[in-house]
């Protein structure tokens, strides 16, 4: 490892422009002849749509055009789909119900977006979409999933049933009761998971171009994937040709999840730029992000869980209803099922498992994938029920866990997935040394003397990352691969291009990627590029997200250097007039090993383009592509303590101190991983004490704004203590696990059961506002 390479805690090269103001964000973007758009979108949860006059908004200052849903049926655009297909246990296919770009019969939940108006600026584009009439027959709404399955519940789509998109199931169902029925003890419980709107720090943004001269589009967006996206827009929704499509994703700020999905705002942009002959941008304001950005969460569970005589779990049964809201997004039918059940094992040996999970339509914002997308759900429902069988039986949490951890790997567990690789103990070990977790008695009898209750609760999260291989999630229903490309290239004066398929959004691509160049090759980061998010430019990727970047990402990047590295040893063993297998690459160098002959690293690359002197038969240049599809998921894992102060007279809560121990295999940069898992915990925190979209009986989003949705700041949280003892990926050739989303998924629960073990309650609901927290106090002291 160099000072700049693999291990090495290097400054993020990106924040220079970031922190100077020079970012480039869709919203950034200017192009010749632009003009600015505003959607109508319903007031209504569910309505019938019997009239659309846009006569006077057409005759306002400005207005270009006006278009409705019905002009873009006309012109063959597709409905918005979901892409992975989910079968129920009956061998029913999923129920999708159709989702218009913009509404023309029927809408669903407030905030469906209904006509485009395009004008000379945004204010005037505002001003005409209230000039915008539109005729409405409301309908009844529900927007509680338990609800929408009752007998005479409203329907949303007639696909659907009784609101039911499907019911699925995964793991033995008859060796589960088996094992319950046998049991020695059984801890049941009801949890639900709340639901939660994004809010990434930009929102999301569509510039569309349609160039009449070329017959090329491009669509500039706030996308973790924009080749996905192209392949979505031209194959499905018939919005262009792919080879006439260009996607670009320049600097995005946070996407969290909420930006993989192709919404209906990016395709209308790029229709209605044709249809308008000018180029469009929108650009949606925050309200418009809490109504119609893909929340995530939003589930409600039964649980059991069964021990025998000695402690041991048995069996896991339990039943999931998830609401996806009015439609299918492009991958909600994965986050429920193949992203969330198959974690149910959680760190323990657990011999039968069974899941059935139901998926229900109801009048609200579509739900998909959130930071950590169903590992969140499935950690919660694990670590919550570890925690309460622990208080039920009389044991330590901390020793019932460690009794049930899996110990030998790899491990297959019922329910698909095979652990490669993990040392849970010593996570485990870590965290509690760092929490002073023996010592907490003491501080709870010294808070309790100032008439404060204190509580301490952890969490031992798993969760499964680089999604792959792609036969392998190909067979389970999704509909593309999840490998990823790279291609470097190397330049005539020694300067490197990294081309990825990942895309950074936060992450800090920028600078692990140019890490891995520098460590192979031992140039400086500063020589390095990476190039990333234009469809142009990289031939074809998968993104970023599931913490896949560094596993899958870096993974083609290797790859493609192995083949460079390869090549310019045979330059080198040329120009040198030795053995190709005694060529050693030091500090920028090509070098004889044991001699003190050499070649620069800019002299070996001139040469591979100057061809004067090459090897007989091989080609100019130095420039290779890889493509890289994973064996297997990693799995990232650790244990987190939280340690709470509550005020019992006011139901506020005080973290005092909050641990993470993490394996995350191999690390490239520690500092941009600590980041990463900061980020995470932050946003697990605001979940478990904060944030949660709450609807009305009626549809009607009543937390769609700051003023009553919550998000945490920065006195909502202590300075965090995280350390990794890393256990080495085996399927990868960096070894790498992942980080992203680690910090979301193991800390609600850590801080939920901190907070029950502080009130001597095993009820409390996240979001543990001072007023649940309160409630909850007072129902203890009357016990």
């Amino acid at each position: 490892m160099g000072i700049e390479g693999i291990g090495a805690r290097v400054a993020r090269k990106e924040d220079k422009r970031f922190i100077t103001g020079n970012g480039r964000y869709v919203d950034d973007m200017v192009v010749p002849g632009m003009k600015h758009a505003a959607f109508v979108r319903s007031p209504h949860a569910h309505a019938d749509i019997k009239k659309i006059d846009v006569s006077k908004a057409k005759a306002m200052p400005g207005v270009i055009g006006v278009l409705t849903g019905k002009e873009l049926k006309a012109d063959g655009i597709g409905n918005l789909i979901c892409g992975w297909m989910i079968h129920s246990k009956d061998g029913t296919p999923m129920k999708m119900g159709a989702w218009s770009p913009l509404a023309f019969d029927r809408v669903r939940y407030v905030g469906d977006a209904v006509v485009i108006v395009v004008a000379d600026t945004k204010g005037q584009a505002r001003d005409a979409a209230e000039a915008v009439e539109v005729t409405y027959k409301e309908k009844k709404a529900v927007a509680n999933a338990m609800d929408a399955l009752k007998k005479g519940a409203p329907q949303l789509h007639p696909e659907a049933e009784n609101n039911l998109i499907f019911d699925w199931e995964i793991g033995d169902a008859k060796a589960t009761d088996a094992a319950i029925a046998a049991a020695a003890h059984v801890t049941k419980m009801r949890i639900v998971n709340n639901r939660l709107v994004p809010n990434a720090m930009e929102p999301r943004a569509a510039l569309g171009h349609y160039d009449k001269g070329e017959d090329h589009y491009t669509c500039w967006t706030t996308s973790q994937n924009p080749h996905v996206a192209r392949l979505v827009m031209s194959a499905f929704y018939n919005v262009a040709p792919e080879n006439k499509l260009r996607v670009i994703a320049p600097d995005v700020g946070g996407g969290f999840g909420s930006k993989i999905f192709i919404y209906p705002e990016e395709l209308v942009c790029l229709w209605a730029s044709k249809k308008t002959g000018v180029p469009v941008k929108w650009v949606a304001d925050r309200t418009e992000s809490f109504l119609t950005d893909a929340h995530g969460r939003d589930h409600y569970s039964e649980v059991q869980m069964a021990f025998d005589k000695d402690n041991r779990i048995i069996g896991f049964k339990v039943d999931t209803v998830a609401n996806l809201g009015a439609y299918m997004s492009l991958f909600s039918s994965s986050v429920p099922t193949y992203l969330y059940a198959t974690l149910l094992s959680g760190q323990y040996n657990i011999p039968a498992i069974h899941a059935n999970v139901r998926t229900v339509y109801t009048n609200t914002a579509p739900v998909d994938a959130y930071r950590g997308a169903g590992r969140p759900e499935a950690t919660y429902l694990v670590e919550r029920t570890m925690e309460t069988a622990a208080r039920e039986l009389g044991v330590s949490p901390a020793e019932l866990r460690r009794k049930n951890f899996v110990t030998q790997f790899p491990h297959q567990t019922p329910v698909i997935m095979c652990y490669d690789a993990g040392d849970y103990a010593a996570s485990l070990d870590a965290a509690m040394q760092a929490a002073d977790y023996a010592g907490f008695p003491a501080r709870k009898a010294a808070a309790a003397k100032n008439g404060m209750l204190r509580g301490i609760g952890m969490s031992c999260y798993i969760e499964a990352c680089g999604i792959a291989p792609s036969a392998a999630v190909g067979s389970l229903g999704a509909g593309v691969g999840l490998w990823e490309s790279a291609e470097v290239r190397v330049n005539a004066v020694g300067t490197v291009e990294v081309l990825t398929g990942s895309h950074s959004h936060g992450q800090g691509h920028e600078t692990t990627f140019a890490q891995l160049v520098a460590d192979r090759f031992g140039v400086p980061i500063d020589s390095v590029s990476i190039v990333h998010g234009d469809t142009d430019k990289v031939q074809m990727g998968m993104g970023t997200y599931g913490s896949r970047s560094g596993a899958v990402g870096m993974s083609a990047i290797v790859k493609a250097l192995d083949k460079v590295e390869a090549k310019a040893k045979k330059i080198a063993a040329h120009l040198m007039e030795a053995d190709e297998a005694d060529i050693v690459i030091e500090n920028g160098a090509l070098k004889v090993a044991g001699t003190d002959k050499n070649v620069p690293w800019f002299q070996m690359a001139l040469a591979a383009y100057t061809a004067h002197n090459l090897p007989s038969g091989m080609e100019p240049g130095l420039k290779e592509g890889a493509f890289y599809d994973p064996s297997n998921f990693t799995f990232p894992a650790g244990c987190y303590i939280c340690e709470v102060e509550v005020d019992p007279e006011t139901g506020v809560t005080k973290i005092i101190q909050f641990v993470a121990a993490d394996d995350f295999g191999n690390v490239i940069n520690p500092m941009i991983v600590e980041g990463q898992v900061h980020g995470g915990i932050a946003q697990g925190v605001g979940q478990a004490l904060l944030e949660g979209a709450f609807y009305d009986a009626g549809g009607q989003l009543i937390t769609a704004s700051y003023m009553d949705y919550t998000m945490p700041r920065a006195d909502d949280l202590p300075s965090f203590k995280v350390s990794t003892s890393n256990t080495p990926c085996p399927g990868n050739p960096l070894g790498i696990k992942g980080c992203g989303e680690a910090g979301a998924i193991g800390s609600p629960p850590a801080v939920i059961n901190a907070i029950t073990d502080a009130l001597g309650t095993n009820e409390l609901a996240m979001p543990a506002t001072p007023q649940r927290v309160w409630a909850a106090a007072r129902t203890v002291a009357k016990h």
